[in-house]
């Protein structure tokens, strides 16, 4: 059977949009001769398409561009992922479902079996597991059809499955020619390394070619990486897709292709083509033309510039300085440097009249007695009514610039450094900060070495150094890996790390902090364990007092 994959980047909710590029690839697939296309999961709506599932105008509409789609259809087949309904009154009523169409019409329907209901995954919410499995025979071939994380539970790759029933195993026992699997999985890096081993693993042991799609684009915080993958029955991926871009080939089971041994590179390239990606849909799909970045003279901001300027354009970057009375000279000659590198537009205003006016302004209020840390952070709050001034009057997407391992244990001001619409970098840690840094300047010196070599410091205070504060980030972020990723409690990090007290203050700040997190802006997602919808816990718990 000749397949043509469909790796298709869907705009949540927009299902005329969706509707368009499905009909569009079919044709394409037509032109090619293949006997089926196939789209991703719920291509036809947009994953994750949260509580617009529980408006029915929005599922109507769903239901009726299906029916569209499926009446343009020839003898060549067509499977894309859309929602569809039951009135068994049991549960939702409703699925997340692939829709097999041919001769105009939707002639079989299969339901995802596995919801899904961890980390960023919050399905059973919504959609009802399918009640049944079944083969479809289609042009002499026995489909099996799966939906996403129908095929993450092989009990020959995983040591613990997540679920009972494994529907893969099903189809695999009912004869089928071959696996199909819609998937919309997000990405995290290792993620797809991982995919390709258990994919291999499945096919092998089952003895069945497996053509798994999978969609692309960013929607909010979660990044798709696309990297659709094609297996022969002896486990060897034999086509991929193009990684954060949409593609589409063809896929002949008849046909012997040379195994592709690699499918994703280095830390490094990964997270930096991810961070470039994500932002680069957020602006596009909520058309936001030009970001602003408030530059401090540190890494954090200059790599979030960076970011910015390859995501957008240098024309479309613009950078602040907002220096204040504890701001050292190189804050600025190094800004200035990294601003002429890029070739981009910045300001330079100064906030210290603001923040003595303040001062002046409440200091009775304080009875007479300033602290330290309020004088710290009115200055990051006055930068942050500067930065949102511009970006209101300028229609600017501001973008913050708080990394992981300051998000983690609360480094940062609410209503000052963590004002704006986009974290671009919250989810990778500070000393990936520095890899990155490297990386960027493998072959150029784009960010300088003096931004690279200085202590991290927030210049709110004179001499201030974050490890007046934070241990070094090297024990720091190997803490708060094994606590945020690893899931490990205090005995067995402290056990690693052989220092209580340091592993005590970090924990107790990474909680303690859960309610400026909550405030945040939304960080795009390129580890297993990001802050936001896929880590739930509460603000006020005792837990850890």
């Amino acid at each position: 059977m000749k397949i043509a994959l469909c790796q298709m980047n869907p705009i949540i909710g927009d299902i005329q949009y969706n509707k368009n590029k499905i009909i569009q690839g079919y044709r394409k697939g037509e032109k090619d001769k293949v006997d089926l296309v196939i789209f991703p999961e719920l291509a036809l709506i947009g994953y994750p398409p949260q509580d617009l599932v529980e408006k029915s105008e929005f599922r109507n509409a769903a239901v009726k561009a299906a029916n569209e789609i499926a009446s343009i259809t020839g003898a060549t087949g067509l499977i894309f992922g859309s929602i569809t309904e039951n009135d068994d009154k049991i549960g939702t009523d409703i699925h997340n479902s692939a829709l097999l169409c041919f001769d105009g019409q939707i002639k079989f329907v299969q339901h995802k079996s596995l919801i899904p209901n961890y980390d960023v995954f919050d399905e059973m919410r919504y959609f009802d597991a399918a009640s049944e499995v079944n083969v479809f025979n289609f042009k002499g071939s026995r489909l099996g059809i799966s939906v996403c994380e129908d095929i993450w539970n092989d009990e020959d790759y995983w040591h613990r499955r997540r679920y009972v029933f494994d529907p893969v195993k099903k189809l695999v026992d009912d004869g089928i020619d071959l696996l199909i699997n819609i998937s919309a999985s997000p990405y995290a890096y290792g993620k797809r390394a991982s995919r390709k081993e258990m994919l291999s693993v499945l096919t092998k042991q089952d003895k069945v070619p497996l053509v798994y799609v999978c969609c692309v684009g960013a929607q909010t915080d979660l990044v798709f990486d696309g990297a659709s993958m094609c297996f022969d029955n002896i486990g060897r991926l034999v086509k991929l897709g193009k990684s954060y871009e949409e593609d589409y080939l063809i896929f002949d089971d008849s046909v012997t292709y040379e195994e592709i041994t690699n499918c994703e590179g280095s830390f490094e390239q990964e997270i930096h083509d991810a961070l470039i990606y994500g932002l680069r849909e957020y602006c596009q799909k909520l058309n936001f033309k030009k970001a602003l970045i408030g530059l401090s003279g540190g890494i954090d901001s200059a790599i979030v510039t960076y970011i910015a300027v390859k995501a957008l354009g240098k024309e479309n970057v613009h950078v602040v300085l907002l220096p204040s009375k504890y701001s050292s000279e190189g804050s600025i000659t190094d800004s200035l440097t990294l601003i002429k590198k890029l070739g981009i537009s910045y300001d330079e205003i100064s906030i210290q009249s603001a923040v003595d006016q303040i001062i002046n302004s409440v200091f009775p209020a304080f009875n007479n007695d300033l602290k330290s840390v309020t004088e710290e952070n009115l200055q990051a709050r006055i930068r942050g009514v500067y930065l949102m001034a511009l970006s209101n009057n300028n229609n600017y997407l501001l973008l913050t610039t708080g990394n992981k391992s300051e998000m983690a244990v609360g480094y940062s001001t609410l209503y000052g450094d963590m004002c704006g619409g986009l974290a671009v970098i919250a989810d990778v840690y500070k000393t990936d900060i520095y890899r990155l840094a490297d990386y960027i300047n493998r072959e150029e010196k784009i960010i300088p070495q003096e931004i690279i070599n200085k202590p991290p410091s927030a210049e709110l205070k004179p001499n201030q150094k974050d490890q007046d504060t934070l241990p070094p980030y090297e024990i720091l972020d190997n803490i708060l890996k094994m606590y945020l990723e690893q899931n490990k409690e205090f005995d067995a990090i402290t056990s690693e790390v052989k220092d209580e007290t340091i592993v005590r203050k970090v924990l107790r700040m990474v909680d303690l902090n859960e309610f400026k997190r909550k405030q945040a802006a939304p960080a795009l997602r390129v580890s297993t364990k990001a802050f936001g919808y896929g880590r739930r816990y509460p603000i006020v718990q005792g837990w850890r007092k």
